[in-house]
């Protein structure tokens, strides 16, 4: 189920689902210990009105029972703007939800009309299944006396629930108990009927609810508050009480908009009006949220998680709650040309020491920098060893912070990365080819799905040398600079000999050594420490030359949206023939064919498949594809007509967002629904470097000086390293 709107501040992330009911709450670490199992559920009871024919008149209606519910946002901030609406209740609540911008404290605002001609007493009830350290194995929940608030709480995680109304703190009723154990649903079956038991402690597998009561005049409305917050320690609980006393919710609430308002400000795309730009308002707002959103999955550490729907667990018993090097890179990127170059910053520091000795990036992380599971085995079938990367995670992170260097000359900042992140990794990626072929040597695709010599990869290898050459010319290291951009260059001749097909009229998605054995032996040499065929009198480890046609591959054809790096990353210029051909048979074939549209990532993509009707859908609609196609059309652009064929990627991205703007991994091709995690945090990212780049690209062709940071050149942040020569 998408979480619709995500609340955070990069040490504690709320989300909630369509039914308003809070589904995760990670801390201390966006993405990493989710206090949260089952959903927590939101309620309200009252006497229904006396024309009503329900006959269970005394019940709480929780906040997945028939109401009616608009979640969004309030505009430019990360504060919730949620409109619940009960027509046999006759009540309307209006709720704002913030994460407050530098405390772990969620704060809601409950504003109750009674739009019933009667006054009535109304009571709130929230339930917390807090699931501690994401487990629930020796819990405590316990009411509090002192704080006057339910606590839960394991070894050093603490979680406290309370309700506010004039100005004071208000919990009227409350119960502790037994949930998910033994049959025990838990303490909200027991606020069913109105009323808690007011059990002061419970241990083992526990929950808690919480309840209030305030009275609504016939046509009035009361606010209450509801309150939660997250320490290591009760002293830390305790210190939350005194601030919340001190600033009041209300005030909490307040400074927190105008935070994100300001934070915001810190973008600097010039926008234009609807009309000047050929994009929709709503596609301008859809950019300004995806700023927002992509900041609430971005821990305070550095890493910047894919997805925080921990709903993805009911497929594998595994989340997208990690860093992904690559999609890391494409974010920061994207963060930093729109003008959060903090948030990049954070990002590399935290790249910078999780090397393997080797000098590549392995599979994925966890928010605090520890290794992330994974499925990339380090032998094949038969037992011979491989690399169990993805090699265009290393590669994207040295082009990554090129860009930001050369965006931000801050030289102090990257300097001492040459030795740790940069010289390693461009090494590696300089002995991790093939002595023949010049070609990486095989690693896992983009897709985390197959083995084997992509495109998509290649370019990103290529993109990465030139970042570190550049960077090598930089730091005064003339020998590594040359030898990165030889590579480089070898990179690209030998991707043009060996992954183009004549026949096809494109390039191939994959390419495959033939001789497994020969790839083993060759995989042998790089664990031994050794470049594959390198002359062992070189301290660099330069391949011996041999005959480039010696080896044979086998060729996969299928067309891949992915291919768009070959031009995005520089390995190619846009208006090279071949790479005109590709893209233009990848629009044509990975369009989906029904009224919901958009773009597939390959031909018969079996993820979340729904249908075996390949010809007309070849894959589920994703976000990031359909804005690859919009790149296309950016750079290709040569003229303002040209560029308009660009905007109708992103205006399909705008319809398709949920009223609340947060974007899906990918749509159903016959419903719109969204499909897999939701968020994404590379879908909003590419709604930022796509948008920036059709702007920049608009104010270019109209003759224009492009906007953007001081001394920053209106290049598309997809162009590649700019080449200079120094």
């Amino acid at each position: 189920m998408p979480r619709d709107i995500p609340v955070g501040n990069g040490q504690m992330l709320v989300t909630f689902d369509r039914h308003y009911r809070l589904r995760d709450l990670y801390f201390p670490h966006v993405g990493q210990e989710n206090h949260v199992g089952a959903p927590c559920r939101f309620g309200v009871w009252s006497e229904l009105p006396r024309n009503s024919d329900d006959r269970r008149r005394k019940r709480v209606y929780w906040s997945d029972d028939n109401w009616d519910t608009d979640l969004r946002y309030v505009e430019n901030t990360l504060a919730t703007d949620v409109v619940m609406r009960h027509g046999d209740l006759a009540l309307r609540l209006n709720c704002c939800d913030v994460v407050d911008f530098h405390r772990s404290l969620l704060v809601r605002r409950i504003d109750i009309t009674n739009e019933d001609s009667r006054e009535r007493e109304v009571r709130l009830f929230h339930h917390q299944d807090f699931y501690m350290y994401g487990a629930r194995v020796g819990d405590t929940a316990y009411f509090d006396p002192q704080l006057r608030c339910l606590i839960h709480y394991r070894k050093n995680r603490y979680l406290m629930a309370c309700f506010y109304q004039d100005g004071d703190q208000q919990t009227d009723e409350y119960a502790t108990g037994t949930s998910g154990f033994g049959g025990a649903e838990g303490t909200w079956r027991d606020a069913e009927d109105g009323v808690l038991g007011n059990n002061p402690i419970a241990q083992g597998a526990v929950d808690s609810t919480m309840m209030v009561r305030t009275t609504v005049p016939a046509g009035a409305t009361r606010t209450v508050y509801l309150v939660i917050g997250a320490g290591f320690n009760y002293d830390d609980l305790d210190e939350l009480h005194r601030f919340i006393h001190r600033e009041t919710p209300q005030g909490i609430i307040e400074r927190t908009q105008r935070y994100w308002r300001l934070w915001l400000d810190g973008a600097t795309t010039r926008f234009v009006s609807p009309a000047d730009s050929g994009l929709s308002a709503k596609a301008h707002d859809l950019y300004k949220r995806s700023l927002l959103v992509v900041r609430t999955q971005c821990d305070n550490g550095g890493a910047i998680i894919a997805a925080n729907d921990s709903d993805i667990m009911q497929f594998s018993r595994d989340t997208y709650s990690y860093l992904w090097p690559r999609d890391g890179a494409f974010v920061a990127d994207a963060m930093d040309a729109a003008g959060f170059a903090d948030l990049a910053r954070r990002f590399f520091t935290f790249c910078n020491g999780r090397l393997h000795r080797r000098g590549m990036f392995l599979h994925k992380y966890c928010p605090d920098g520890s290794e992330a599971s994974s499925w990339h085995p380090w032998v094949d079938k038969k037992g011979r060893p491989q690399m169990p990367i993805q090699e265009d995670e290393t590669a994207l992170v040295l082009w990554a912070l090129w860009r930001h260097f050369e965006r931000r000359r801050d030289i102090e900042f990257t300097r001492p990365m040459w030795s740790s992140l940069i010289r390693p990794a461009a090494d590696f990626m300089v002995m991790y080819r093939d002595p023949d072929t010049k070609l990486p040597l095989p690693s896992y695709d983009l897709w985390e799905e197959r083995y084997g010599v992509h495109a998509f990869t290649v370019a990103t290898v290529f993109a990465g040398l030139e970042a570190a050459a550049e960077l090598a010319h930089c730091f005064g290291d003339a020998g590594r600079a040359k030898r990165y951009r030889t590579a480089a260059q070898e990179v690209r001749e030998a991707f043009c000999r060996h992954l183009w097909s004549e026949s096809l009229g494109r390039f191939y998605r994959r390419i495959t050594p033939s001789d497994q054995n020969r790839n083993a032996r060759l995989m042998a040499e790089m664990f031994a420490g050794r470049a594959p065929g390198a002359n062992p009198g070189d301290p660099l480890g330069a391949s011996v030359p041999t005959a480039p046609d010696a080896v044979k591959f086998e060729t996969d054809d299928n067309l891949d949206a992915s291919m768009f790096a070959i031009f995005a990353l520089g390995l190619l210029p846009v208006d090279d023939p071949r790479v005109r051909s590709t893209m233009e048979q990848v629009r044509q074939r990975l369009t989906i064919k029904t009224d919901v549209g958009g773009v597939a990532r390959y031909i018969d993509d079996y993820y979340h498949q729904v249908t075996d009707d390949v010809e007309n859908v070849p894959g589920n609609p994703w976000f990031i594809c359909t804005l690859w196609m919009a790149d296309y059309d950016i750079a290709k652009a040569r003229n303002l007509d040209e560029l308009k064929a660009a905007a109708a990627p992103i205006e399909w991205v705008a319809d398709r967002a949920l009223r609340s703007g947060v974007l899906a991994e990918q749509v159903h091709p016959m419903t719109n629904e969204p499909l897999s995690v939701s968020p994404l945090t590379w879908s909003h990212a590419t709604v930022v470097a796509t948008v920036t780049r059709y702007l920049q690209r608009l104010q270019e062709l109209a003759g224009q000086e492009p906007v953007g940071m001081p001394g920053v050149s209106g290049r598309s942040p997809m162009d590649g390293p700019v080449l200079t020569t120094r």
